[in-house]
């Protein structure tokens, strides 16, 4: 099985791993054409691609997933399509839901019926390792259940069961990718790694949930692309595939590992009130992606130095996003341990 493609349509790539992937792309596969539809909402941002407006073969369209008549104008012009538009923070999940099955069910619903309509050679739905809830022992495979917790997990695993669906019923050459989390260049500060790295950088505090010991797998950007690259060309339609690295990391660690990098001190880590429902441990079984032909390159340790210089690089690029409504959000997410419910 090998795809090739003239024209694609990357929905939601004028954010982090979306724009890392058109970056892969742009590099590797020149002969394809780019079309990205991306809302730019507060993590969409056009500077994330800049490099590319007005050069060949490169397209850019402002617009909202959920809008049936443009995305399906769209469709009818391309060969595929990728999705990473959604919303994906847990924690602004718990504040608005509805935001988040908007696009996470209702976007995905969309494009589906156009990749459908138009006859796809391929939909790819770029989801989370998070539809797999906590998971206390061993590790989640593809045939595993799904069993999110929280309205963001809960929005990515609807968006999977509803192409589901239209793959069962319709014969959408579906392909998913189960991402565990990303880190990188161009990441809006929210996420804990620039959310610690560019707190540091202003000796500002490192809020860790509870006691820092929540465990994640924590995958370097460009591995993440180059797996959903080769899944969008070589695997099988109807598959799904975890991407991460196999490797658990505490938040402790992560803070500790940002702190050392800097040169600052161990003092700014700053413990808050835990998240509602939090899962402590997400942990992949990666045996199929890698039987397909891929492996992790970067180890975090070289991953935290590319991603850490990056950001003392661009303060041109993240001061502007930290400032107003960033720190409206920020300080309703990050209470004392001490703080109760209101």
């Amino acid at each position: 099985m090998s795809r090739r493609f003239r024209r694609l349509l990357v929905a939601g790539a004028a954010g982090f791993i979306g724009s890392n992937f058109v970056r892969l792309l742009r590099r590797e596969r020149p002969e394809t054409e780019i079309w990205v539809l991306d809302k730019l909402t507060y993590a969409g941002n056009l500077a994330n691609l800049a490099e590319f407006e007005g050069s060949a073969g490169y397209r850019f369209v402002r617009g909202d997933i959920c809008d049936g008549e443009m995305v399906n104008d769209l469709a009818g012009q391309v060969d595929a399509i990728v999705n990473f538009a959604a919303e994906t923070h847990v924690d602004r999940s718990l504040m608005d839901p509805f935001a988040f099955v908007n696009t996470d069910v209702l976007g995905t619903a969309v494009l589906c019926e156009a990749a459908r309509s138009h006859g796809h050679k391929a939909f790819l739905l770029v989801s989370t390792d998070e539809v797999y809830g906590d998971v206390s022992d061993g590790r989640s495979s593809e045939a595993d259940a799904l069993r999110p917790r929280s309205p963001y997990s809960a929005s990515k695993a609807g968006g999977e069961m509803l192409a589901s669906a239209y793959a069962i019923s319709h014969g959408l050459p579906l392909l998913v990718t189960r991402g565990s989390n990303n880190y990188g260049p161009h990441q809006y500060p929210e996420k804990i790694i620039p959310l610690h790295i560019t707190n540091a950088i202003d000796d500002r505090p490192l809020p860790l949930y509870n006691d820092g010991t929540a465990v994640r797998d924590y995958i370097y950007v460009e591995d993440h692309c180059r797996a959903i690259d080769l899944v969008l060309h070589e695997a099988p339609a109807g598959e799904v595939y975890n991407v991460g690295t196999g490797l658990e990391t505490s938040g402790n660690e992560v803070a500790r590992a940002v702190l050392e990098l800097l040169g600052k001190s161990e003092s700014l880590i700053k413990y808050v009130r835990d998240r509602p429902g939090h899962d402590y441990r997400y942990a992949l079984d990666i045996a199929k992606i890698r039987e397909l032909g891929w492996q992790p390159a970067v180890s975090l340790q070289d991953g935290l130095e590319r991603t850490v210089r990056w950001y003392r690089e661009n303060e041109a690029w993240w001061r502007p996003l930290k400032s107003g409504a960033y720190w409206e959000y920020y300080s309703r997410n990050y209470r004392p341990l001490e703080q109760t419910e209101t």
